[in-house]
């Protein structure tokens, strides 16, 4: 189970009352004959000055370090953060351990003696390297156990998101109200050019043939995804004959490159059933395609307007999203915008 933000502050904040005051508690009871006064006000200064200057380190550390992909400079910088901290540290407990002694009460022998024993400037340093080595050890120590704890998880919610998108996928790619509509569509066309319906069926079963063997792999070259564009328009345009225009602007040192299948034909179909069939006098449909830098840029814009019923599940749109989060992260992207009499929609996809 991963702990929230609130919860981690939580136990972090619970760890340093519980740690700092066992360390001093113990440290005063190892001393004998001393006042009940110095007890208190040795336990409350070390807790203080335990829990600020470590506190003040990790609030550095959590804003300087990136612990996610983890440096030399990051080491450089806990260094540093640890020297000053431990400066700190000493120097504060010097400072009220000074302050008690000028201005607090009269100090027994056994008192004296106990001060006198830690005047030596490098037993203060010593104890001070010492003490906030430990906690930093253990600060890093348990950032790490939360980060694996994390990344465990992780792993499993990909794992879980990657078959449920593997399913979602298959769902997104066999259409049945597609089938249905080009199987009636054929069916009609059988009487006015059987040899073209022979074609048209062809046509069908290679877009089916397709969406069911490259369903298990994530990533197909992009020539053979637009073969695949060309079936689907062909059997589209059955229905809505010159209603539908469709034009490619195609790089062709795009045709290489590699895409998840149906991320196109998913674009496509979504101008397909959610612009153009809209429309009384039909519209266009633009598919692009170029090469710039380290990226693939695929633009679909078809004539209409974004708007998309609320009965619909948008499925085709949820698939991409979350096939090219799964497959890329953070570093593709997905955008879906209305602009003047056309709607845009675009994906870039990282090549290296």
């Amino acid at each position: 189970m991963e702990l929230t933000n609130k919860k981690r502050n939580r136990f972090f904040w619970l760890l340093q009352f519980l740690g700092w005051g066992f360390i001093n508690v113990i440290s005063v009871f190892v001393l004998k004959k001393i006042s009940i006064e110095l007890i208190i006000y040795s336990v409350v200064t070390g807790i203080f000055i335990g829990i600020f200057s470590t506190s003040l380190m990790r609030w550095f550390l959590k804003r300087n370090v990136q612990f996610e992909s983890f440096g030399v400079n990051d080491f450089i910088k806990i260094l540093a953060a640890f020297v000053v901290t431990a400066s700190l540290f000493g120097g504060l407990n010097y400072f009220f351990g000074f302050a008690y002694v000028k201005l607090g009460p009269e100090l027994t022998e056994a008192e004296i003696q106990h001060f006198e024993n830690y005047d030596a400037l490098w037993i203060w340093i010593i104890n001070s390297l010492f003490i906030i080595g430990a906690w930093t050890v253990t600060y890093l120590v348990i950032k790490l156990m939360l980060k694996l704890n994390k990344d465990r998880i992780e792993r499993l919610e990909l794992n879980t998101h990657l078959k449920q998108a593997q399913l979602n996928t298959l769902k997104g790619q066999i259409n049945p109200h597609f089938m249905f509509n080009s199987l009636n569509n054929i069916r009609g066309l059988m009487l006015e050019d059987v040899e073209k319906s022979r074609e048209m069926l062809t046509k069908l079963s290679e877009i089916l043939r397709y969406s069911l063997t490259k369903n298990n792999i994530n990533a197909i070259a992009v020539e053979e995804e637009l073969e695949v564009v060309d079936n689907y328009i062909d059997l589209s345009k059955i229905q809505f004959e010159n209603r539908l225009e469709f034009v490619k602007e195609i790089d062709k040192d795009t045709l290489k490159l590699e895409i998840p299948p149906m991320i196109i034909q998913l674009l496509i179909e979504n101008a397909v059933k959610h612009g153009i069939s809209n429309l009384k006098q039909g519209g266009r449909i633009l598919l692009g395609l170029k090469k710039e830098g380290e990226r693939l840029i695929i633009t679909v814009t078809n004539t209409g307007k974004l708007q998309i019923g609320k009965n619909t599940t948008q499925l085709g749109l949820k698939n991409i999203r979350q096939r090219l989060k799964l497959l890329y992260a953070d570093r593709a992207s997905f955008n879906l915008n209305e602009i003047g009499d056309e709607v845009v929609a675009d994906i870039k996809i990282p090549l290296a």
